[in-house]
């Protein structure tokens, strides 16, 4: 299929169908037709998890310009700032970004309070992660995310590609049919760094503020948000 996917055409375009029985159930593929088709019109958004670190690897394989971005909200582990360091290192070539809200953490206490993770953490993650990343999206067609299916309920049904209301962009997501088992089996075959705190209870690593080590083992991301509601950062809501 050589038409591109925008977010105006895209309920006019058929799905494309990906070969999901190949040694990385369709990732590849897929990042080949993204960057194919939208060239530097693609940003990874990239949390550093092991699953963003999976994603970085394979980019490596597919090209040498990705841009890749961090929403860096200052209240990340010093684990994952280190792991960041890491990876600059080893793909030299690829363009990380740390991308910080408007506000200083300082600046968003006075005008919200302190601790606003505490009293409004959907307030905290629309200027912390939101506003920051729609402000990288402005422009650009397309992005990339780590989700996978197996990782939470309101995930399961995620496809390759998908209609991102929020931002007006195509969500690209192609890891979308890898377990927990394959990306870690991926990580350790291509010796690849990852953040330590995965070894340590924590599937799923966010804000520090807001991130604990998981008390249920059927849901990945039970150590999140803790003690309220709130399931998602709303980047994927």
């Amino acid at each position: 299929m050589s038409q591109l996917v925008t977010f105006k055409n895209f309920n006019e375009i058929e799905r494309l169908d990906f070969d999901i029985e190949n040694d990385t159930k369709g990732a590849l593929e897929v990042l080949k037709w993204a960057y194919d088709h939208y060239d530097d019109e693609i940003v990874y958004a990239c949390s550093f998890g092991i699953e963003g670190i999976v994603m970085i690897d394979l980019l490596s394989k597919v090209t040498d310009k990705a841009r890749i971005v961090f929403l860096d909200t200052d209240v990340h582990f010093d684990e994952t700032y280190e792991l960041i360091e890491k990876v600059k290192k080893r793909y030299p070539t690829l363009t990380i970004e740390l991308k910080k809200p408007n506000l200083t953490l300082e600046e968003q206490a006075e005008q919200y309070g302190a601790e606003l993770w505490k009293s409004d953490p959907n307030k905290c993650c629309s200027l912390r992660k939101i506003q920051p990343l729609n402000e990288v999206l402005s422009g650009v067609t397309a992005w990339i995310s780590g989700l996978r299916r197996e990782q939470s309920e309101s995930r399961k049904n995620t496809d390759f590609l998908n209609l991102d209301q929020r931002f007006e962009s195509i969500k690209i997501c192609p890891l979308i049919h890898w377990t927990w088992k394959d990306i870690w089996r991926y990580a350790h075959k291509q010796e690849l760094d990852y953040n330590t705190l995965h070894d340590n209870g924590y599937p799923s690593i966010g804000c520090k503020t807001c991130t604990k080590p998981a008390f249920n083992a059927d849901d990945m991301r039970s150590g999140r948000w803790t003690g309220s509601n709130k399931v998602e950062c709303g980047l994927h809501t």
